[in-house]
């Protein structure tokens, strides 16, 4: 599967990006807004990518690499908590090396990803959470047209720690 829009290609992760992604799921910088507590081993990221092979239908989620005109894999978006009954799912994205980030590759892939989400799996609703510190997210989520939702005050998940967020949606 592979989507495209202006400089930035989505594509189904492989097995060749396991080395990649384990580095980028085990970098403790990033557990906060990914809900991460303990680092991953190898053979969960390996086992990781193979269930993604069964399709967002059978997982409930479905991550994409995000590669930019060079061919490099710079980042990763996610759709989780797919919801077909609700047509809805929550995004996720990552650009994980400062020297590729404010480059328009988050928009871009945002953009390319809510054209899949509503062509090919007949979502009418993405929706996001950012913490309302997260200036960089506020600003791509909502240059990408994802609208403010609900403030969910001291949010009730272990990762959150009872932080606030903000939840953001896009209708399609």
């Amino acid at each position: 599967m592979e989507v495209r829009h202006g400089r930035c290609r989505l594509r189904t992760v492989k097995p060749e990006d396991a080395e990649l992604l384990l580095r980028w799921e085990n970098d403790p910088s990033v557990w906060e807004v990914s809900g991460t507590t303990r680092p991953f081993t190898p053979e969960e990221i390996e086992q990781f990518i193979a269930e993604q092979q069964a399709g967002i239908e059978i997982c409930g989620q479905l991550r994409l690499m995000i590669e930019n005109d060079q061919d490099e894999t710079v980042g990763a978006v996610d759709l989780f908590e797919f919801n077909p009954d609700k047509r809805e799912a929550g995004v996720g994205i990552l650009i994980h090396n400062p020297s590729h980030r404010r480059k328009g590759y988050a928009f871009e892939a945002l953009v390319a990803l809510a054209s899949y989400a509503h062509t090919t799996l007949r979502l009418d609703r993405l929706w996001c959470n950012i913490f309302p510190e997260n200036e960089a997210s506020l600003s791509l989520f909502r240059r990408a047209g994802y609208k403010k939702a609900d403030y969910i005050p001291q949010a009730d998940s272990d990762w959150m720690s009872g932080r606030s967020i903000l939840r953001f949606q896009k209708e399609l």
